[in-house]
This record gives structure tokens, C-alpha cells and sequence, in this order.
């Protein structure tokens, strides 16, 4: 099975670890991976910021950058549920505004094939112990988009129950948002304040060593807070902790970077 991998703006510019966490972990399971260079923005920030013509380019680009795979996988619930949730309606407008068919025909390409990556593990590949180590305790946020937006449920906490050596303790108010909201914590810094400061506040009294999530932008929000606090707790997203072995854990830990996720060049990020 060959795959594209969809690795999103924050992933690439900020933590490039968790795209090249993405292809160890499908690579051990027996999928090839593909990262297709034309690949840009989803376009979420200007959609939710109410820009919706000038998402529609990055619809195309989305289209012309992985029209050829059967899968996408992305390590974000919120580029996720951007592709499968308002992709559609902006190709609705446009035809409401008779600018043609186009962008509808891209979306039905579009959804069906665009996952998550717990998703992909769970439903596709049916897997949800994927030779993991990680001898840690953590807590498990799950972050709007998932929860919300695209259903998965425990599929998260699956896979990480099955993680040898891993001790997964329960998150009080782990359904209430941590605050970021992409462009809310923009518009409305102190409610996103507030919040992230009760999030933490939940994460910090279940004693975890870590907390994870499928979403970076959520974990870069609750690790700023807990990073202001002195907080020991560290934001892992959760590709990182699944494609972590025994090998890893006897290794030092280096300090992510800013580089790309990938070269430039069709292939795997490395």
C-alpha cells in the first residue's frame, strides 16, 4: 500500500519530528510513503477567518498535490476536518454562485480519502497495537476537531492502551477545549488564556509525565501554558509516542527543529 502523507503548516514549521514520526510508524506497519512537494495550507485559517474565496486556490492545490493517491494521512484532526467538513461547503457556494461544478467534484475526490492518522491505523489498516514502546505515564486530550468533527472516538486511546510500557491516566474534563481554536486564541486571547489554563490545570493533577494529542496546534497552546507554569508535563503528539520503540527509549532525546518535514523532493521526510 502506498500512501500520501499530508503533513500540514504547524507540522512542517514547527514540529517537524511528528511528520517523520508519521513515516517511521507506517513504514514498520508495511505502508510506503509519499510526500507530495506541491502540497500547501489547507486553507482553514483564511476559511475560518472568513475568507472563503481565497480558500478556494488551496482546494485546487490540495487536488493537483494528491489526486493520484487512494489515502491521505495527516497527523491533524483539524486539517482533517477541514478537508472533510468544509471543503464540501465551499464547493456548495461556489456552484449556489454559478461559478460551476468544479470545487464539488474536488471535494467528493477529497473526503472520502483524506484520514487521520489514528483513523488510517484503526479503520484501514485494522491495527491497533503497532509495536510501540513507551515506558511513560501520560494523559490523552482529545482535541474538537477529532471529538467533534470527525467522530473518532476511542480510536486514540486504543492505540495507546496498547502501548508496552505506557501507563494512560484519565484527564479530568477531557471533553472541554483547551482554548486554542486555531483564530479564536487570535481574536480572544484571554478566554483562550482562561482556558488553557484550566486545561492544564487537568492535566497537571493527573500526575502525567506527558500529555498528547492528535493536533499539535492544541499541544503548542497547552505546552506554552505549562512551559509559563515551570510545568515538568511534556506535549508529545501521539505519531511520536506510537512510532516510539525500545531502541528509542534508550536513546537521547533531541530537541526538534525548525526545518522542513521534507526535502523538496517527491519521497519520504526525513
Amino acid at each position: 500500500m502506498r500512501v500520501a502523507l499530508f503533513v500540514t503548516c504547524i507540522n512542517d514549521a514547527l514540529r517537524p519530528r511528528t511528520g517523520r514520526a508519521v513515516v517511521t510508524l507506517l513504514e514498520r506497519l508495511g505502508v510506503a510513503v509519499d510526500f507530495p512537494a506541491e502540497q500547501t495550507c489547507c486553507g482553514q485559517p483564511q476559511f475560518n477567518t472568513g475568507y472563503r474565496h481565497a480558500t478556494e486556490p488551496l482546494v485546487r492545490r490540495f487536488d493537483r498535490a494528491f489526486r493520484d493517491y487512494e489515502y491521505v494521512v495527516t497527523p491533524s484532526g483539524s486539517c482533517t476536518a477541514m478537508v472533510r467538513d468544509n471543503y464540501p461547503r465551499i464547493g456548495a457556494k461556489a456552484a449556489a454562485e454559478g461559478r460551476g461544478p468544479e470545487l464539488t467534484g474536488i471535494a467528493a475526490a477529497a473526503v472520502p480519502k483524506t484520514y487521520e492518522l489514528t483513523e488510517f491505523l484503526v479503520d484501514v489498516l485494522k491495527v491497533t497495537d503497532v509495536g510501540a514502546y513507551y515506558p511513560h505515564t501520560v494523559t490523552y486530550h482529545p482535541t474538537c476537531h477529532g471529538l467533534r468533527m470527525l467522530g473518532l472516538g476511542d480510536r486514540p486511546r486504543r492505540l495507546l492502551e496498547q502501548v508496552e510500557g505506557l501507563e494512560l491516566r484519565e484527564l479530568p474534563g477531557a471533553e472541554e477545549c483547551c482554548g486554542f481554536g486555531g483564530t479564536f486564541a487570535v481574536k480572544n486571547p484571554a478566554v483562550s488564556a482562561a482556558m488553557g489554563a484550566d486545561k492544564v490545570r487537568n492535566v497537571t493533577a493527573t500526575g502525567a509525565e506527558a500529555v498528547c494529542t492528535v493536533d499539535n496546534s492544541c499541544l503548542l497552546h497547552i505546552g506554552g501554558s505549562l512551559s509559563r507554569q515551570g510545568s515538568p508535563v511534556r506535549p508529545v503528539h501521539i505519531a511520536e509516542i506510537l512510532a516510539s520503540t525500545e531502541a528509542d527509549a534508550q536513546a537521547p532525546v533531541e530537541a526538534d527543529t525548525k526545518a522542513p518535514a521534507a526535502s523538496g523532493t517527491e519521497g519520504s521526510p526525513r
